[in-house]
């Protein structure tokens, strides 16, 4: 699914728990993303398309951070950090970045047809590849479907709790998109 879908899912899992600070909630978020880190290859694979010696970066490595081994190691990262409630921080990290694995298995099918298989449990075995064959295409309807109700749940959220994704990056773009929502929609 799209990084945007994987964001907003990681958002939604971050306001199950009330007791989280702006802090815990942005790990949770961004455990919802952070596998597809690897994904960052596309961008040297563009530049040197036309060169000599053009990279494969994106299709080799793309989904071998979607594993066990890495959503552990991104959890201890988030226990380390977090300041409040460090273990619920962490369980809610596991299933943010676990809901992304599930989202690439139910609609990550590329054009070709080609489905990137999750190697859960790599490096332990390599023979554990996670697929499923009623897979929808990456632009299918379902992933729209999917990206919308997260996007109205998160408005939702914004107006109810009073504060938003943006509180990530700014506080007062925070307050005012909050208070933008509010007057638009009053209690």
């Amino acid at each position: 699914m799209s990084p945007v879908t994987h964001f907003l899912t990681g958002w939604v899992v971050a306001n199950c728990a009330p007791s989280l600070g702006v802090r815990e909630r942005a790990l949770v978020t961004l455990a919802g993303v952070v596998p597809d880190v690897d994904g960052l290859g596309a961008i040297p694979d563009l530049i040197t398309r036309n060169s000599a010696h053009p990279l494969n970066l994106f299709s080799t490595y793309h989904h071998q951070l979607h594993n066990l081994l890495f959503g552990v190691f991104v959890a201890g990262v988030s226990l380390l950090i977090a300041k409040k409630n460090k273990w619920m921080t962490a369980l809610l990290v596991l299933v943010s970045f676990h809901l992304h694995l599930l989202e690439d298995i139910l609609g990550g099918r590329g054009p070709e047809g080609y489905q990137w298989p999750i190697p859960y449990l790599t490096p332990f075995s390599h023979a554990a590849q996670l697929t499923w064959g009623g897979q929808w295409a990456l632009n299918g309807w379902q992933n729209f479907a999917i990206t919308f109700l997260l996007l109205l749940l998160t408005f939702y959220l914004a107006w109810a709790k009073g504060y938003s994704p943006l509180e990530m990056v700014s506080a007062r773009a925070d307050r005012a998109f909050v208070a933008t929502l509010r007057h638009r929609f009053p209690r």
